[in-house]
């Protein structure tokens, strides 16, 4: 008699399915997304994404949610230094957290510019889009303030704006082909960081 495999617990399952959905949102783009083609990723059964997910919207916003929690084990938010640590400590753990998404995290950013790119068209997936991203903002924000930024919301604007900028250059722009090294990263982030904080 064979064995029996283990049934798929719904949270398991749920996180097979984001998880299918994005790497088929950075393999397709949004035109291959769909309920049956998530189904045939995750190697679940045809209609088993529906049931988690009856709409489109439903499904786009269960793949925010996952990578929102995927991002945030790459950006290592629980690791983010103690602002006491200095200037130094806080370039390097963003210079990692930005290096990590450009290279083994490559695919997770680049189903982040096609939700980002979706989002500018359904104002529902906007704001769901941006309440996940608010937490990195609140934190980098607590952080520049207690290394003395004088302006934190525009320094926090600018330090995402650059990030986001380096990670679409190099993920889907006229830089696809480069990756810059670690090093380099970090001394981009030393000279705007420090330019901020008058260091």
């Amino acid at each position: 008699m064979p064995a029996r495999t283990a049934p798929v617990s719904g949270a398991a399952r749920a996180g097979l399915v984001a998880d299918a959905a994005l790497a088929l949102l950075a393999e397709r783009g949004m035109r291959g997304l769909t309920h049956r083609a998530v189904d045939e990723a995750a190697g679940l059964p045809q209609g088993s994404t529906s049931n988690l997910a009856r709409t489109r919207q439903a499904l786009l916003e269960l793949a925010v949610r996952r990578l929102a929690e995927r991002e945030a084990r790459v950006l290592a938010l629980h690791e983010m230094p103690d602002p006491r640590g200095g200037l130094d400590a806080l370039v390097d753990a963003l210079a990692l957290a930005t290096h990590r998404a450009l290279t083994r995290n490559r695919e997770l950013t680049l189903a982040r510019y096609e939700l980002a790119l979706e989002a500018t068209r359904r104002p529902e997936l906007r704001a769901y889009f941006d309440a996940t991203g608010a937490r990195f903002r609140e934190q980098l924000g607590t952080l520049v303030t207690a290394m003395g930024s004088a302006d934190p919301a525009r320094h926090v604007l600018s330090l995402v704006a650059w990030a986001d900028g380096l990670m679409f250059s190099c993920v889907a722009g006229s830089f696809s082909a480069e990756t810059p090294p670690l090093d380099d990263v970090r001394a981009d982030l030393r000279e705007l960081i420090g330019g901020m904080l008058g260091r």
